[in-house]
């Protein structure tokens, strides 16, 4: 009897993870969806279409360790359970609805910092704490961590995003590193401008960067917004056929940090 390979992908209700579960779908992969809002979770696998695979909807926050041990209890109990996408996150739209949020240092209160924090780089350890003693039992796996390129250089602003994006990529190398000789390999991708509703109040403004050609090219030598769909492929890469890559941070952002 063949065991269908299980993924875990976070944040799997729009955007990055949206494109990603879907990825994993059409490779024939049971993916084990994670978002806080079971419609959008549900409306992600009803856009499957090649029957290859799977998308399962699990509904939860995880920023909180009892979702991290119900995600890995689902993965395993419905295949071969090797992969995890840690995807989930917020961004500049959770500046406009939670002001200060994204602010900078002197501007964001404690309570709104733990709380990015939370979110952003606290899930990424419990997500791996709960499913790395499966994966070096299994004898390996992939891990894939999505940073931002606002974690590869300081920004103006939003700088506990920034300082959680970071620490995404130095907890990713250190378990390169510690965990590498289960063949468990831990990865970064690093997407810069991506055309997701994390930014879509900035591509729908006055603001937007890709309407004008003075400053178009400044946001990334391409002159557009990446898609889903290209940082999609990218983590595929990273998670499954990059098998020699470990501790990599792979930028995907048209050129922006180069």
């Amino acid at each position: 009897m063949v065991t269908s390979r299980s993924v875990i992908v976070t944040g799997a209700g729009s955007g990055i993870g949206r494109a990603t579960a879907l990825r994993f779908e059409r490779e024939g992969f049971t993916v084990i969806a994670s978002g806080r809002r079971i419609d959008a979770l549900e409306a992600t696998a009803g856009m499957a279409r090649t029957g290859a695979g799977q998308i399962i909807p699990v509904a939860g926050d995880v920023g909180h360790e009892s979702t991290a041990k119900k995600l890995v209890a689902e993965a395993t109990s419905r295949g071969d359970f090797g992969w995890l996408v840690n995807n989930a996150g917020v961004g500049w739209n959770y500046g406009v609805t939670n002001p200060g949020s994204m602010a900078a240092t002197r501007d964001t209160t404690a309570e709104q910092w733990r709380e990015v924090m939370r979110i952003n780089l606290d899930s990424v350890f419990l997500l791996c704490h709960a499913a790395l003693p499966h994966l070096c039992e299994r004898g390996g796996g992939g891990i894939v961590n999505v940073s931002s390129g606002g974690g590869l250089k300081g920004m103006d602003d939003a700088h506990a995003y920034a300082t959680a994006k970071a620490g995404i990529i130095n907890l990713t190398r250190s378990m390169a590193k510690a965990y590498g000789r289960f063949n468990v390999r831990s990865n970064v991708i690093a997407p810069g401008f991506v055309d997701t509703d994390m930014v879509s109040s900035v591509l729908d403004s006055e603001m937007n960067p890709f309407a004008n050609e003075a400053t178009r090219y400044m946001v990334s030598p391409m002159g557009r917004p990446g898609t889903p769909d290209e940082v999609a492929d990218s983590i595929y890469f990273l998670a499954v056929q990059a098998t020699y890559c470990n501790g990599a941070i792979l930028s995907i952002d048209g050129g922006s940090v180069a």
